[in-house]
């Protein structure tokens, strides 16, 4: 129906997650419409983004410098840590705009059945922010599942004795691949109504 050209761009978007197929061609002819020195700036950027953007050193947060600027705050309490799965579920939080301390991203859950074990995801890193930052409370926001759970576990386990306290987000909340269809109150709520693990 299109052109070859025009037909690689609508699959290219239709690889993004969220994205169908009329979705991918109303982006695809609107991107066909910007003139010549915008479509370069658009794609400049993203190629930009792709080749700055990195891991920061202390939290694992996405950054496109060595220590992110949650990290680099001095306004937050460093004391308290949010942990989650991935980098994107930061930036829930920070849209409720309730939480005023600092975050470890994990970048993935321990799954033994799939070979992804505790040395696979950034939990040495969390232990040694433990050890020299003075962390007194962790709070676990990882989704309701087998591998959520496990990683849970393994966390308290492995941080037993060293005077930090646990806690995970009230229950019922689906912490993960669904948060970002939750409203704010319900973050709140399940943040501040947060217990022991």
């Amino acid at each position: 129906m299109y052109p070859n050209c025009i037909n690689e761009i609508i699959e290219s978007f239709k690889s993004l997650p969220g994205i169908g197929e009329k979705t991918a061609e109303r982006l695809t002819f609107s991107l066909i419409s910007f003139d010549k020195d915008k479509l370069s700036s658009f794609a400049d950027a993203i190629i930009s983004a792709r080749d700055k953007i990195k891991k920061c050193s202390v939290c694992g947060n996405i950054t496109d410098d060595d220590i992110c600027n949650i990290c680099k705050d001095k306004e937050r309490n460093s004391k308290i840590v949010f942990v989650v799965e991935k980098s994107k579920d930061i930036s829930l939080f920070e849209k409720i705009n309730v939480f005023k301390g600092k975050y470890h991203v994990l970048g993935g859950l321990i799954s033994p059945l799939d070979g992804i074990g505790p040395e696979d995801v950034n939990i040495d890193n969390l232990i040694k922010r433990v050890e020299t930052d003075g962390i007194e409370e962790i709070i676990l926001s990882l989704k309701p599942s087998i591998e959520g759970e496990t990683t849970m576990q393994y966390i308290k386990k492995i941080l037993e004795g060293k005077n930090v306290k646990i806690t995970k987000l009230s229950t019922g909340i689906p912490i993960g691949t669904d948060i970002e269809y939750i409203d704010s109150m319900t973050l709140e709520f399940a943040l501040e109504g947060r217990k022991d693990i």
